[in-house]
This record gives C-alpha cells, sequence and structure tokens, in this order.
C-alpha cells in the first residue's frame, strides 16, 4: 500500500471525518497545537540563545536546561499528538502540500540536531558548564536549532494554504512530483 493510499484510507475512515468537520474540535486541536509550539519553540529558544550566549550568561547551561527542559519536552508531547490529529483531519491534502513535506524534513533534521547535541555535545557539559562562550559545537547546535525551528513555523504555517494543491492543474511538474500529485494523463 501506498502513503498516498493509506492517506487515502485514512481520510475515509469515521474518525477522520468527523474530526474534519467538528465545528469545535478542529479548531480546538489546531489552537493547542499552536500553543503547545509556543511552549515548546519559546523554551527552546530560551536554551538556544544560552547555548550562543547571548542571554542568561551567567547561568549554567545545565541549570538553564534543568529547569527548561520538562516543560520544552511537555510543549513537544502535546505538539506531537496534536499534529498527528491535524494530519489525521485531513490526511490527503497535507499528505501531498510541498510545505508539509518541507516540514517532515526540517522536523527530522531537528531531531538529529537534538539527538546529536544530547549524545555528543551535552554529555561534556561539566567541561564548559560555567563559560559565557560555550564551544562551538554547542553554539552550531544552538542556531540550527533556531533556524529549524523557524522553518518549521514558517512551513508549517503555509500548509494551510492551497497554491501548490494537487487539484489545481495544470502546474509545473517539480510541484506534482514534490507534491506527489497524481495527474491524470490526457491522450488525444
Amino acid at each position: 500500500m501506498s502513503l498516498l493510499a493509506f492517506c487515502e484510507w485514512l481520510a475515509a475512515t469515521e474518525g477522520s471525518i468527523a474530526l474534519h468537520e467538528s465545528m469545535y474540535m478542529y479548531p480546538i486541536v489546531e489552537s493547542t497545537h499552536v500553543l503547545a509550539l509556543m511552549l515548546f519553540v519559546g523554551f527552546a529558544t530560551l536554551l538556544d540563545l544560552r547555548l550562543l550566549g547571548l542571554t542568561l550568561k551567567r547561568v549554567p547551561v545545565s541549570q538553564v536546561a534543568e529547569r527548561l527542559l520538562p516543560w520544552t519536552i511537555a510543549g513537544f508531547v502535546v505538539m506531537v499528538v496534536t499534529g498527528v490529529l491535524l494530519f489525521y483531519a485531513i490526511p490527503i491534502r497535507t499528505y501531498q502540500s510541498i510545505f508539509f513535506r518541507a516540514k517532515v524534513i526540517f522536523l527530522i533534521l531537528a531531531g538529529l540536531n537534538v539527538w546529536l547535541f544530547h549524545s555528543r555535545i551535552f554529555t561534556r557539559i561539566a567541561e564548559w558548564d560555567h563559560d559565557i562562550i560555550t564551544p562551538r559545537a554547542a553554539r552550531r547546535a544552538g542556531l540550527a536549532s533556531l533556524v529549524l525551528w523557524g522553518a518549521i513555523i514558517v512551513a508549517g504555517r503555509m500548509i494551510a494554504y492551497n497554491w501548490f494543491d494537487c487539484d489545481i492543474q495544470p502546474q509545473p511538474a517539480f510541484v506534482n512530483w514534490a507534491a506527489g500529485c497524481v495527474v491524470p494523463t490526457v491522450t488525444p
């Protein structure tokens, strides 16, 4: 089964239809997603700015992380759950969105950045915890996080627009390919 076929099946389920057509539940899920995003990105940004040496310079990085990470993780969990529900509500259009696909790529890169930071850089925090200027690798991880989450937010916001919907044809072949559009071939 292809991903598009799975999305078509998902879109036809009772729960997907009910969520998409709900007058109250879909806006509540969407608003909760945005609020959780604010919580997550807000606290992640504070940690990233500390890694860059731009804020909280006199506070050890370990203390900043210890205080912010539980809230950051809570925001992330709620953001993922509500994000999955948003996809569930409109799976075909979302799957075929160039912006959704870009968002997924940025999310994967952000996840790799977090993994590299916590598995390699943060494990040696005792060496640089109190430094105002953190090691270059920590600064790079903080900057990458800021850039990637900015890109994720922009791409996520752009999903709502139908600039490149598969239903709007003709459009450039690259757009059809990037969005996974299945365009029927017309034979004369």
